[in-house]
């Protein structure tokens, strides 16, 4: 007997390992590619990229038996804002900001009005 995750649970999973992927595309050549030049960062960063695209995709297309565009696209955003804080904080050292905090409570904001019935 096999049991199947629930089409949430796949959704969120994917887009969390995507935006990983993403994160690092657009902002890891930062710290990691700075001595090189930029068109060596944006082919890296391309090739980080489709990895995100990999996952991305199929999290779009099992999400949208379910959720509307909007929905999808508020859970992306809310999930994104997930992986650039701790990504920011320990990946690129930067310092915690409290504005942080006040982005992510719009993003719940969002959610509730774009997931109320």
């Amino acid at each position: 007997m096999s049991m199947q995750l629930p089409i949430w649970f796949q959704t969120a999973g994917l887009l969390a390992l995507s935006n990983i992927f993403m994160t690092f595309a657009w902002y890891g050549h930062l710290k990691s590619l700075n001595h090189r030049a930029w068109y060596v960062a944006a082919l890296i960063s391309w090739g980080i990229a489709l990895f995100e695209y990999l996952l991305q995709v199929p999290a779009n297309r099992i999400g949208h038996t379910q959720f509307s565009l909007a929905q999808l696209k508020i859970m992306q955003e809310a999930i994104t804002l997930s992986v650039f804080v701790p990504f920011a904080m320990f990946y690129m050292d930067q310092p915690f900001k409290l504005d942080y905090v006040w982005a992510a409570l719009c993003l719940v904001g969002a959610v509730y009005f774009i997931f109320r019935s």
